[in-house]
């Protein structure tokens, strides 16, 4: 059985960055954006939405996924897993706006839906009337709008703080250690970048998915309505349902720190090629490894190394990054 999301209280401006800084588990803010008057506009009606979104408008081409409606709005493979349910389209914003006015009305209507498109680029100025105290943080503002939509359960490396903006939206998440139980498809060929459940969680097949009850029994799941936010932690895996004829919410991205460090996908990518097809006993060695140099390090850990020749074991700046980078490159190359 499922549980609910914590609910918090809306901290003050100043006070919301620290907040969420300090939470490690997924947060409820109700109503935090319920001030923004994109919220307003769209509860009037989904004209009204409309409207209010095409002051904005910069004339530029989004990239759209249109989905038939026996899919049920689920993105997903297509049966042989060669490619997906969906087609992608380029199309002017405001095109796809009025297409979703038009679909409100149908009894049957194909899915339509514009996924993680930068906001500032797509509607410059809306940030000033609809944003988050976050600028410490630096955080990437994008938009997500469509009709119904199923997002299969997934994970994102930054944080993650999600406001619904119009319509409803059903978020189930996951913590990290419920990855084995999940059922992850593949890593190189995914609807949107990131690897995905390959369970429909509308109709689990427990036959042939039977440690999914395991991960539903620690679930935690919310609905959430138009100025209603959502705190994701990183890693979190995450399961979005669009429930309503229009739906509509802009979230805000960040990571705590520098850029340069890097994808960290990256390594778990090498890893496979290098270390999973090794015998048993080598994995354990390696796992020790890791324990001990990226896991569990000690305090102080390198202490009798004199502090100028520890390299990627001492504090690392952007230009020890940027050596050691270049350190690994040559040796990937044999």
């Amino acid at each position: 059985m499922s549980q609910s999301v914590v609910r918090e209280g809306c901290p003050a401006a100043n006070d919301l960055l620290s907040a969420l800084r300090a939470w490690d588990t997924p947060r409820v803010l109700p109503g935090l954006v319920s001030h923004w008057p994109v919220v307003q506009a769209a509860n009037t009606s989904n004209q009204a939405l409309v409207t209010y979104l095409k002051q904005f408008d910069a004339s530029k081409q989004v990239d759209c996924m249109h989905l038939p409606f026996a899919e049920d709005g689920r993105m997903f493979y297509n049966r042989t897993m060669t490619g997906f349910n969906f087609s992608r389209h380029r199309a002017g914003f405001c095109q796809v706006l009025d297409e979703l006015l038009q679909r409100a009305e149908q009894t049957h209507p194909d899915s339509l839906y514009i996924g993680s498109t930068s906001v500032e680029s797509c509607l410059p100025g809306f940030l000033q009337h609809n944003s988050l105290p976050l600028i410490e943080a630096e955080p990437l503002a994008t938009l997500w709008i469509g009709n119904k939509s199923r997002i299969a359960a997934h994970y994102d490396v930054p944080d993650n703080i999600i406001c619904v903006t119009a319509g409803k939206r059903k978020v189930t998440l996951f913590a990290p250690e419920q990855v084995k139980n999940l059922y992850i498809g593949p890593l190189h060929l995914t609807p949107a970048g990131q690897a995905i459940s390959m369970v429909d969680f509308t109709a689990p097949d427990f036959q042939r998915f039977p440690r999914f009850q395991q991960a539903l029994d620690n679930a935690y799941t919310v609905e959430l309505n138009p100025g209603d936010a959502l705190y994701i932690p990183s890693m979190w895996w995450h399961h979005i349902e669009g429930i309503e004829a229009v739906n509509m919410l802009v979230n805000f991205w960040w990571r705590d720190v520098p850029a340069f460090i890097g994808r960290s996908e990256n390594t778990l990518y090498h890893a496979l090629l290098t270390l999973a097809q090794l015998p048993a006993h080598e994995r354990k060695a390696w796992q020790a490894l890791f324990d001990h140099y990226v896991f569990n390090p000690e305090p102080d850990q390198y202490h009798y190394i004199e502090e100028h020749a520890r390299g990627p074991l001492g504090t690392l700046d952007e230009a020890t990054i940027r050596q050691f980078k270049a350190w690994l490159v040559n040796h990937l190359k044999h």
